[in-house]
């Protein structure tokens, strides 16, 4: 991570492209410790926009800034390495994110991993439903204040962008770094510790918070970011 001066945290969110909402705790945090923070929403509805077109409007956002920390959560783990074989960056961090192989696809992702039997021994171990449901997997620990918002259900995500290609070649020389969610369900804590030694050699870092730590839990997520 950089150690000196003012940090740019570019925040990329998960399906459905809504980064100022799922960001939106962590965000005023960053800003409070003097970083300049941008929240990036994509057009995940968009079914003619896919992974290039994601990367394109977040180099643009980057311009020329310099001392970027480019933070992916969940799908958006898939546009990160994109963005910084295109521009530069300081670092990258994944938060409960899909990291993926070099011309790997989302949508084949989830196979080549074994994410759904880490998902099912997970519930089976936790004792909540196997099969994916939003209440389950995803908003179990978000505040009631922010579920009341209509956008804490409404992540429309088109087809194209699991069918895009990850089109990077090597992940750039610059400190990577993971989280990983102690009650992440989606993506269980040990899966993403194993995915993350596999394909990255890090070893990831557990906080508190389900699979929205960025709703549930901002304050250590944030401690964690602004850390040196």
């Amino acid at each position: 991570m950089p150690t000196t001066g003012e940090r740019t945290y570019v925040l990329l969110p998960g399906a459905g492209g809504a980064a100022t909402f799922f960001w939106q705790r962590v965000t005023p945090l960053l800003r409070e410790a003097g970083h300049e923070v941008i929240p990036i929403d994509l057009p995940g509805p968009d079914p003619a926009a896919g992974l290039p077109e994601y990367t394109r409007i977040v180099t643009d956002a980057i311009g020329g800034r310099r001392n970027v920390v480019l933070v992916a959560a969940s799908l958006g783990g898939f546009t990160a390495p994109m963005v910084a074989a295109a521009v530069p960056v300081a670092a990258l961090v994944f938060v409960n994110a899909m990291i993926p192989e070099p011309g790997e696809k989302p949508g084949d992702w989830w196979r080549n991993t074994g994410q759904r039997d880490a998902m099912l021994a997970a519930a089976e171990r936790g004792g909540y439903p196997a099969e994916f449901d939003v209440d389950a997997y995803f908003l179990h620990d978000v505040p009631a204040e922010i579920l009341a918002s209509e956008e804490s259900r409404e992540w429309p995500e088109a087809d194209v962008v699991f069918e895009s290609t990850c089109a990077f070649s090597a992940w750039p020389e610059v400190p990577i770094r993971v989280v990983a969610g102690a009650g992440d369900r989606l993506f269980p804590a040990e899966f993403q510790r194993r995915v993350a030694r596999e394909r990255l050699g890090v070893q990831a870092d557990v906080l508190p918070g389900g699979h929205l730590m960025t709703l549930a839990y901002p304050d250590p997520l944030a401690r964690y970011l602004l850390a040196p």
